[in-house]
């Protein structure tokens, strides 16, 4: 990274650290096979829309096919990515701060991958995914195979995902169980060395709390100290994205979706409704030693929804900080990107002659880094955000 403070303080370090919340923002890679000079063109808009949130770094998603997902036809077509990992290198360079690369181990070639992220991408921090569905052939470790296989890697840390939709009685019913188990499945991979965990996207509040309250109560039966838990929120704002949300496997209550797609602004609606999520969340949640963390993200190319993760990821943010009971606030100060940074960027895609165009398509604006203060402790990079102390917070 181009600052001590960030070699000093790695995003894998921020994520796992259950003093300190963290604040994410999730992107997909390009479409496999975009050019390089368009790459850079994609990570450097996506660099400056971002500057203006106070985030601690970025997620990469590795979007795979999975047909085995649902009987259900895919709302959005499946194409085919960039791989995650050199993706987020560009994206890392770019935007001067860190990604977190998700990377699903149904891969033939998980060790070489987890190899290259590691020497030439320099990631510090990846979040697992095992299948969506056991049927099929597989390919590559499993999840407990895959996370042997990290743990032994040095310089790397890893978390995994955990699904509240999972955690019901109903779904419990559905595999032959008296009660839910995902808390069980956290226990088993943070033994296994996951130093976090990443939801899915949340829009049914009440799931989320039975796994939280259920993870802490066994952590404290153990003698355990929880993980932080990553909650991740997604706007919507018409009928095929909520159909692609549900798709995934997200449990979105009807009386939820037919609020938000029979508002008036249905992505203002889809904003408020997760911030009340949130809240409700915290509150029901407060005090059993599970630290937090928010990511935003859009599941589609939509602006008005790309737009609205901008919005809610400020919004989630005040929510949480102000919920610590700890006065806050955003400083901002300036950093210039290193000289002959857009050519370095470039030639970590390719060796052929794109150096040309990937200097024509950078940008010459200053980057910033904003620093998200809870007292008097530094936690997080970005620019102006706002401020909210003792309860207060302008406008």
């Amino acid at each position: 990274m181009a600052t001590s403070s960030a070699q000093d303080d790695p995003l894998s370090r921020r994520m796992a650290n259950p003093a300190r919340p963290v604040f994410l923002l999730g992107e997909v890679p390009p479409g496999e096979g975009t050019q390089p000079g368009k790459c850079l063109e994609i990570a450097t808009k996506f660099a400056a829309r971002s500057r203006a949130l106070a985030t601690d770094g970025f997620i990469v998603y590795d979007i795979q096919d999975e047909p085995g997902r649902s009987d259900i036809k895919r709302p959005f077509p499946f194409r085919h990515l960039m791989n995650s990992s050199k993706y987020a290198s560009l994206l890392a360079k770019t935007a001067n701060k860190p990604c977190c690369v998700y990377k699903c181990v149904a891969d033939a070639e998980f060790d070489n991958w987890i190899d290259t992220a590691v020497s030439e991408h320099g990631h510090s921090a990846v979040n697992l995914v095992g299948r969506a569905s056991s049927t099929g052939e597989y390919v590559g470790p499993t999840i407990s195979e895959a996370m042997k296989i990290v743990n032994a890697k040095k310089g790397l840390e890893f978390g995994c995902v955990c699904i509240a939709e999972r955690h019901t009685l109903e779904a419990a019913k559905a595999r032959g169980k008296d009660y839910p188990t995902e808390h069980l499945n956290m226990l088993r991979k943070q033994k296994a060395g996951a130093e976090w965990f990443i939801s899915q996207a949340v829009y049914d509040a009440e799931p989320t709390i039975r796994l939280l309250k259920d993870y802490a109560a066994s952590c404290r039966e153990q003698g355990i100290v929880p993980r932080k838990v990553i909650l991740t929120f997604a706007p919507v704002s018409r009928q095929k994205t909520m159909n692609f949300i549900k798709w995934l496997g997200v449990r979105v209550p009807e009386e939820t979706e037919s609020k938000i797609l029979n508002a008036e602004q249905p992505v203002d609606e889809s904003v408020k409704l997760l911030c009340d999520m949130l809240k409700e969340i915290l509150e029901e949640c407060s005090g059993i030693g599970v630290p937090l963390g928010i990511s935003c993200e859009s599941v589609s190319i939509y602006k008005k929804e790309i737009d609205a993760v901008h919005e809610l990821f400020r919004k989630l943010q005040d929510i949480l900080l102000t919920s610590r009971g700890t006065p806050w606030v955003v400083q901002w100060v300036e950093v210039m990107p290193p000289a002959g940074l857009a050519e370095k960027k470039v030639l970590a895609l390719t060796n052929s002659d794109a150096r040309n165009d990937s200097q024509s398509k950078s940008s010459d604006s200053t980057l910033t880094l904003l620093h998200v203060l809870l007292g008097a402790a530094l936690v997080t990079f970005g620019t102006i955000l706002g401020s909210s102390l003792n309860g207060s917070r302008k406008k």
